[in-house]
């Protein structure tokens, strides 16, 4: 039923785009809408691949010295080839390609949030492209803080934690094998702790959900001296996001978390304050996230997820099979799964 209403939806909207009683800028306009109207329902393939039908046609029906109306369309067609995933990176520098054509008639034409928020998707697309060495992340980095000129904490909360998320996402992502690599996690720690002072659980369940665990991730990657502290603020972290991801309305998420979770406690002693004790408890509990994570991707088709986890439980099964009662001082060197 869905398929057929978004079908007759989409046919309505070519008809109109062919219809002279209307102007070609009202035509334009009104693909648009349509297209953004199908983009913000339940998504699908299907329905982003038809908004994308429309924003093209949107774009060639838009008379040329309607050049704000067409950066409007061009970016909202951004965000649509944002949410297509791909294997390659076609979409995603089709995607920087219509930020790039927005934003200076955004900056000419158009309102400060328009031009903001076409830097923080710019941004977006330039740090998927980075993460497949395609471009540059200082790049992604630059567009986030223009962003942050306009969006600031007072008049754009949700905005501005977005971004400081995907600031320290990143600094992160940025190799670390130089002499600033510290500093470049002290940066993401702190992104995400203000992000954390803007939104809260009440208003913002979902972004706070997502900074508090991409914190705990920050903090359990930090490479720093104090990696059993770190580690138990990782855990407050995981624990805060799971107040927000449960199983039951975000499973995904929550299959995600407790996985960070695992990890954490897979390095985590039993006693912080005599590490020489072991972490038999610890291992056996984070056993149970793994075996609990691994259940759900394997429902939700994460064949690839359900893969890593599912070696988690049997590198642990090896490790409580073969370590004494007694532990050796330290923390484990297991790699980290972090999951956002």
């Amino acid at each position: 039923m869905k398929s057929a209403r978004m079908e007759e939806e989409v046919r309505a909207a070519l008809a109109a785009a062919e219809d002279d009683s209307a102007s070609p800028a009202e035509r334009a306009e009104m693909l648009m809408e349509i297209a953004m109207g199908l983009q913000q329902r339940p998504k699908s393939l299907d329905q982003i691949g038809a908004a994308l039908d429309l924003y093209e046609q949107a774009l060639k029906v838009c008379p040329t010295d309607e050049r704000l109306l067409a950066a409007r369309i061009a970016a909202r067609k951004g965000t649509a080839l944002l949410a297509v995933p791909e294997e390659g990176v076609d979409r995603l520098l089709a995607a920087r390609a219509a930020f790039e054509s927005a934003i200076p008639h955004f900056i000419d034409f158009g309102r400060p949030e328009e031009l903001a928020e076409a830097e923080m998707n710019l941004g977006l697309a330039i740090q998927n492209l980075a993460g497949q060495s395609r471009a540059r992340i200082t790049d992604a980095i630059a567009a986030y803080q223009r962003a942050l000129r306009t969006f600031d904490r007072e008049r754009f909360p949700k905005e501005f934690a977005i971004l400081q998320n995907n600031l320290a996402t990143a600094f992160l992502s940025m190799p670390f094998t130089d002499s600033r690599a510290r500093m470049r996690e002290a940066l993401a720690v702190q992104a995400f702790e203000e992000g954390l002072k803007i939104v809260n659980l009440i208003d913002h369940p979902a972004e706070y959900a997502m900074l508090q665990n991409n914190l705990g991730n920050a903090l359990q990657y930090a490479s720093s001296s104090h990696a059993i502290e770190n580690n138990l603020r990782a855990l407050e972290a995981y624990d805060e996001a799971l107040k927000v991801r449960t199983r039951e309305t975000m499973p995904l998420e929550y299959a995600n978390t407790i996985a960070n979770k695992a990890n954490c406690l897979w390095n985590l002693p039993d006693d912080p304050a005599q590490p020489e004790g072991g972490n038999r408890a610890n291992l056996i509990a984070a056993r149970e996230y793994y075996r609990e994570c691994r259940e759900i991707f394997g429902r939700a088709g994460e064949t690839e997820k359900a893969r890593m986890v599912a070696e988690a439980c049997e590198q642990i099964d090896r490790e409580l099979l073969s370590a004494p009662p007694a532990k050796s001082p330290g923390l484990a060197d297991n790699s980290p799964l972090h999951l956002n």
